[in-house]
């Protein structure tokens, strides 16, 4: 059986709604096994009501922290305090620090510091600095969008299939009436992703752009393909928040072909690769 890493899961109440806690749970589960849970907030106040209400379905452990002066946050030392405290036990391989607050930043690059793997997860109002001081960040916000609209998708798909077995775009008079019966649509539901603004801090598309072409200068072989897997894993040491779902694509590939700017590969993975009798896939500059 492989190694799973083992991480801390730490949530401050006070920046995180207690709507995005299955994706940040999901999220971990992908990288490992969580063992610790815990989340950080003044109970006593009804803001938090939320939080309360669904604590033990997903077995976390809330961390009381009386606000003792007006203004001041103590609920950050509480975590900070604890994050240290944990880093320490030798008990984890990593982080999962859940806030949109840039007070976390020192901590990030400190337990990245000790060897630690730090996911951060947050909105897109999250500062830069505390995107940039994690190994990955995750925007919460995207996710859940995505994830709606997925459900979306799911429910319009049985009116798809009820129809004729392969369905053809129909051109209409612009005084023809729109369906409303989920069989005019032909593509993939976007995602509806804000574009950046000054409250957002997410990496843009034209950043991305440039950073692939850069690739191809040191990493493409001699007739000029690179392998799309390896593109991905580049661009997250190069971005730690880049997600291919913060663009609508849950996947590499479509994200690369959305650009229209390669010529895509895909040829049968050799038998000692992870991906044995599968398909590798390579792109290059188109001419």
């Amino acid at each position: 059986m492989d190694f799973e890493k083992r991480f801390a899961i730490l949530i401050d109440a006070d920046n995180i709604s207690a709507d995005y806690i299955k994706f940040i749970l999901d999220e971990i589960s992908n990288k490992g096994v969580a063992t610790y849970k815990r989340i950080y907030g003044d109970w006593t106040k009804p803001n938090l009501i939320k939080w309360k209400e669904i604590l033990l379905d997903y077995s976390i452990t809330p961390m009381q922290q009386y606000g003792y002066t007006t203004g001041k946050n103590s609920t950050d030392s509480a975590m900070i305090i604890d994050a240290m405290d944990i880093l320490y036990s030798g008990k984890v391989d990593g982080f999962c620090l859940a806030t949109s607050d840039s007070d976390f930043t020192k901590l990030a690059s400190r337990l990245r510091e000790a060897g630690m793997t730090v996911i951060g997860m947050g909105e897109a109002k999250t500062p830069r600095p505390f995107i940039s001081a994690c190994d990955e960040f995750k925007f919460i916000d995207k996710l859940a969008a995505g994830s709606r609209t997925d459900e979306a998708a799911k429910k319009t798909q049985p009116a798809d299939q009820a129809g004729a077995k392969k369905s053809v775009p129909v051109k209409t008079h612009e005084s023809a009436k729109p369906a409303h019966n989920g069989k005019k649509q032909t593509e993939e539901i976007p995602v509806v992703v804000k574009k950046p603004t000054e409250e957002t801090s997410q990496t843009d598309l034209p950043q991305i752009k440039t950073a692939i072409i850069e690739l191809f200068s040191d990493n493409s072989d001699d007739e000029g393909w690179l392998r799309v897997s390896d593109i991905g894993t580049m661009l997250q040491k190069r971005y730690a928040d880049f997600d291919t779902r913060n663009f609508g694509h849950k996947k590499m590939v479509p994200f690369l072909e959305s650009m229209q700017m390669f010529d895509l590969r895909k040829v049968t993975a050799p038998a000692n690769t992870k991906n044995p009798n599968g398909q590798d896939a390579f792109i290059k500059l188109k001419n």
